[in-house]
């Protein structure tokens, strides 16, 4: 899982990344495409923790990476079509939106305007996805004057294409005409930007901590309203400090743990749960996945060897207060192959081999 971070230079891109990270300027390089693995929260590791003492515990990762800037002398056009490989290998986009006022600080276009920023942003990508969707119709339409096995995938894809085409002439998102299933892994490789989903963070400044978003954009899963600078600043400091620190600039938590947490979901993907004395760990999947793929997602070997999973959703684990009691309470399941598989299932894979 991969999040690309997006925005216009002096928009506090790389501050953001600071906040989440929490990788200060040190560990930067200034130029560079910066990469961390964060930790997905999962707080009901925390209980899982405590009823199981177990030898380790293992949250979920996902990545963020930060793309610089244009460079002096470079247009922001160009800076950003130098880095299209990097986006489209993200999974998902968290927009940063500059909403700050510094005089120290040069706004891009002269002026400080979210909403106007929000809407480059979106021609950039629609603009980047147009390009490649019409270079990609060009081959076809010569490929299927030639006679070749593929001719009817090819045939289909073309249609697709021409779709998406339409759409993106119109101005909008390939989000809102290519269906999941078979459309979907039709144009996967291709990466459309405007086929991800997209987090959109406004970077406020001090005065406005608290605040809600200044708008709700269209065809973001999540919106939030962050100081980034602050953020970013606390989270330098000692975690037994961070308390005093956000109590005088009157946070009460900070975004960095909602933030991931909504690219995760974004990403329409869930956690199942396993538990004993050796390990408490988060395996993140995505939704829709049976039991058997979940299995494999563990071990292959699991997967092949599948008989039957033993399964209790986290809620009626927590009430019931140990496993004993969650089976004595009928709350424990043998489920088949084809179980789907639920947020929060607290699972036992049992397997011949």
């Amino acid at each position: 899982m991969r999040v690309g971070i997006v925005g216009f230079p002096l928009s506090g891109k790389s501050t953001v990344f600071s906040a989440i990270t929490g990788l200060g300027r040190d560990h930067q390089r200034p130029g560079d495409e910066q990469l961390a693995a964060v930790r997905i929260p999962e707080p009901r590791l925390d209980w899982l923790e405590q009823a199981y003492s177990p030898k380790k515990r293992t949250e979920a990762t996902m990545d963020f990476v930060d793309l610089p800037g244009a460079r002096e002398g470079e247009s922001e056009h160009a800076g950003m079509e130098k880095h299209l490989p990097t986006l489209r290998q993200a999974d998902l986009l968290l927009v940063v939106l500059r909403a700050f006022e510094n005089e120290s600080v040069p706004a891009h276009g002269g002026s400080v305007n979210p909403e106007r920023d929000l809407r480059l942003l979106r021609d950039e990508t629609l603009l980047a996805d147009l390009a490649i969707c019409s270079n990609r119709i060009e081959k076809l339409e010569a490929a299927l004057k030639k006679p070749s096995e593929k001719r009817e995938e090819q045939r289909r894809e073309l249609e697709l294409l021409h779709t998406c085409k339409d759409a993106l002439e119109s101005e909008k998102p390939l989000s809102t005409v290519v269906q999941a299933g078979e459309q979907e892994k039709m144009v996967r490789s291709f990466g459309f930007l405007t086929q991800k989903s997209q987090v959109v963070l406004f970077n406020v400044g001090e005065s406005r901590i608290g605040a809600e978003p200044p708008f709700r954009p269209d065809h973001a899963v999540a919106t939030f309203a962050i100081c980034a600078s602050i953020e970013a600043e606390i989270m330098q400091v000692d975690a037994a400090d961070r308390p005093e620190f956000m109590a005088g600039y009157g946070i009460q938590a900070l975004a960095r743990d909602r933030i991931i947490r909504a690219c995760f979901d974004g990403l329409n993907m869930i956690n199942f749960l396993t538990a004993g004395p050796e390990e408490v760990r988060a395996w993140p999947i995505p939704r829709g996945f049976t039991a058997v793929e979940a299995a494999g997602k563990i071990h292959t070997d699991l997967a092949k060897g599948f008989i039957k999973a033993e399964t209790v959703s986290f809620a009626d684990l927590h009430e019931a207060g140990s496993m004993r009691e969650a089976k004595a309470r009928n709350k424990v399941r043998l489920e088949p192959k084809g179980y789907v598989i639920a947020d929060g299932d607290v699972i036992l894979f049992k397997h011949s081999g």
